[in-house]
């Protein structure tokens, strides 16, 4: 196993706020070490399986071959495992290795002047070009002993075998061949002069989450109404829903806060400010005197109801997420037993929340900058830890940007600590760069501006951005068509068509996906006038869903769940290249696993109203697939069966049949069959 020189002398001047002292000279350089996230200062994401490609640029003065290496080990381990880098050309290494387990991994680079290769490479040119080379074999003999030195057991024998290939008693021939074996310079890398070794100046870290941070489906389902009729459901009712969700193909069932609901400003039917004695409260305005963060609604059930409700949830192979929602109505214990983690107005009544012109007057946020800033701070932690407590792996964070990054950072690291499994999911439609730092210090995953791009090239250009820049490094993207809160312009005017359309594009761009149902596969889409938001409700108002009322898309969505499952290239988001296609209403993009055993393209009419269709441009070199020979595509959403040759063929969608194809490309070739067309 590889010993480390260096021990991480930069890093923790940097952490101390000292200033890193320069290293010992090498001639060796090792530098832009890729992937790393702000220097070092935050880890890389990946899960159990996945591999992390390093990148490093090394060279040295002169002329001499370099040898590199990538170390890393799992924490606690202290002993690292070496892997040879190779090098790319223009002094760019590449290694790389994979992640088994949960959990917290390092990784670094080494580098030091490959003597043996440097004499190997010499002594060839030198009996290329007819000259003697006695002198050069013995040189590597003197190479060799110094090895035996080095070496022990088995690796002393073997470097002592070769010694003795290269003495004067083996024919010329042979000896020559010998001492430019390829193994020869591969056994010498295994022992590299320590004083000679240039160590990168940093260790970084990866962190390793449990599979489902990578791929999920979620389904966000209001308990209060899945009661008969217009009654308030409860816990019990909740139950009822959860076989249906599952055959639906969804894995997490999403529950907005489940406390209770203030009364003082409690909002009614359409947000409006006057309230009638039936009107439920939106319940993101936390707290009555029945209790606050830590307690249930009375009318969902108790907290043994909850637990009930998890195990339910599990028996159906659901998980359940929680809201975390660090905000108050006026009626929160929290407000009279602590006074001072709000702010207060001039005339001394509580400041509500606002986010202008928005106004909320039945929340009230907390002042997390706060003299009780402490205080404050354990209580929040103490909300989180108590969910974990009953069950709870999953919360969804109700907009973490208002908060700040430093007590975001200090408690999922404590979660992490006691809890690794617990996951994190960042609702913060917000600037890129304080998402990117939300996803940076430690949220699992982030919901994303997907819900409004909608034109083939703003999906391109933001997927591109998402997968091929360092962003894929950290920021797994949670992609939802629709929230509570949110009816995009597009779904309110496209109707079934750009539902189903949407659904596609979100459960097959990104990995990790959900929906605020039964709204979405009921293709709900009447607004508040001129406004991006649902008319009547949920939020305000309980809702006696019909699950099977005409024109839902119901079976869609249990068919493209079931072939998210059961192929392992929609399994991950990075993985996503695009495909030309020569109409603009047309978007194709395409998925594989890395042994191309399973190859999804998928093509998708972004209009609504009518029938688009165009040649689509397939890289076959990529698949390995001959050109010349025909191949089959089974369309997983329909059934249907095709033959195509070559890398340019037709595909034509009517949206009101079929919004898109979620091709499967089968690599098996054979002759004399006629193509035939989607």
């Amino acid at each position: 196993m590889a010993k480390r020189t260096s021990k991480n002398k930069a890093k923790k001047a940097r952490m101390s706020g000292q200033k890193a002292a320069l290293p010992s000279p090498k001639r060796v350089v090792v530098e832009v070490v890729k992937p790393q996230i702000n220097n070092g200062a935050f880890p890389i994401k990946r899960v159990p399986a996945e591999k992390v490609v390093v990148r490093a640029h090394i060279y040295a003065d002169g002329h001499e071959s370099l040898a590199a290496r990538l170390l890393y080990r799992k924490a606690p381990e202290q002993t690292w495992r070496p892997v040879a880098m190779t090098l790319l050309g223009n002094d760019e290494w590449q290694a790389e290795f994979s992640v088994d387990e949960t959990g917290t991994y390092f990784y670094t680079v080494q580098a030091w002047l490959d003597r043996v290769q440097t004499w190997q490479d010499d002594l060839s040119k030198k009996n290329a070009a007819g000259q003697d080379v006695a002198f050069d074999l013995e040189i590597g003999r003197g190479l060799l002993k110094g090895f035996i030195k080095k070496a022990r057991g088995d690796y002393a024998q073997a470097f002592q075998e070769w010694l003795g290939r290269l003495s004067e008693g083996t024919p010329a021939k042979e000896r020559l061949a010998w001492a430019l074996h390829p193994d020869l310079p591969r056994l010498a890398r295994l022992f590299p002069d320590e004083k000679e070794v240039a160590d990168y100046d940093r260790e970084l870290e990866v962190r390793v989450d449990r599979a489902e941070a990578l791929f999920s489906a979620w389904y966000e389902l209001f308990p209060r109404s899945t009661g008969p009729g217009s009654a308030h459901g409860t816990f019990r009712d909740c139950e009822k829903r959860l076989a249906d969700i599952a055959r639906l193909g969804f894995d997490v069932v999403y529950l907005p806060p489940i406390h209770p609901i203030g009364t003082t400003n409690r909002k009614g039917r359409n947000n409006v400010l006057t309230c009638r004695p039936e009107d439920p409260g939106s319940p993101w305005a936390i707290g009555s005197k029945e209790g606050g963060h830590k307690a249930v609604h009375p009318q969902l059930g108790t907290l043994a109801d909850f637990r009930r409700f998890l195990e339910k949830a599990g028996e159906h192979g659901l998980e359940v997420a929680l809201d975390l929602a660090l905000q108050c109505s006026p009626d929160h214990p929290y407000v009279a037993q602590h006074p001072g983690w709000f702010r207060w107005r001039p005339d001394g009544k509580i400041q509500f929340a606002e986010n202008p012109p928005k106004k909320y007057e039945d929340i009230v946020p907390f002042d997390f900058e706060t003299k009780d800033e402490k205080a404050l701070w354990e209580e929040m932690k103490g909300i989180v830890f108590f969910w974990i407590g009953q069950g709870v792996r999953l919360l969804r964070v109700d907009n973490p940007h208002t908060k700040p990054f430093a007590f975001w950072q200090e408690l999922i690291e404590e979660v992490r600590a006691k809890h690794p499994d617990v996951l994190f999911l960042a609702e913060a439609f917000t600037r890129p760069k304080v998402m990117y730092r939300l996803a940076k210090l430690g949220f699992s995953y982030s919901y994303t501006y997907f819900t409004w791009r909608t034109t083939k090239r703003e999906l391109t250009e933001y997927m591109t951005e998402l997968t091929q820049t360092e962003a894929a490094e950290f920021f797994r993207p949670h992609f939802w068509p629709n929230t509570p809160d949110i009816l995009a312009p597009h779904l309110q005017e496209g109707g079934r068509p750009m539902f189903g359309a949407r659904l596609v594009l979100a459960a097959t761009l990104s990995s990790n996906y959900g929906v605020y149902g039964p709204a979405y596969e009921l293709c709900v889409n009447k607004p508040l006038p001129g406004r991006e938001e649902y008319a009547d409700s949920e939020k305000y108002e309980i809702k006696d869903w019909d699950l099977e009322a005409p024109g839902n898309i119901r079976g869609l969505m249990a068919r493209v769940n079931s072939i998210r499952r059961q192929n392992p290239a929609l399994h991950a988001t990075r993985n996503l290249s695009f495909c030309n296609i020569a109409n603009d209403n047309l978007i194709a993009y395409m998925k594989t696993t890395h042994d191309l055993k399973n190859i999804i393209l998928v093509v998708v009419n972004l209009d609504p109203f009518h029938t688009q269709a165009g040649w689509l441009e397939v890289p076959l070199d990529r698949l390995g697939i001959d050109a010349r020979q025909p191949y089959p595509v089974h369309d997983l959403l329909s059934g249907a069966e095709y033959v195509w040759q070559g890398g340019r063929n037709y595909v034509e969608l009517d949206p009101q049949a079929a919004p898109a194809h979620i091709l499967r490309l089968h690599r098996r070739q054979y002759g004399g069959e006629k193509t035939a067309r989607p």
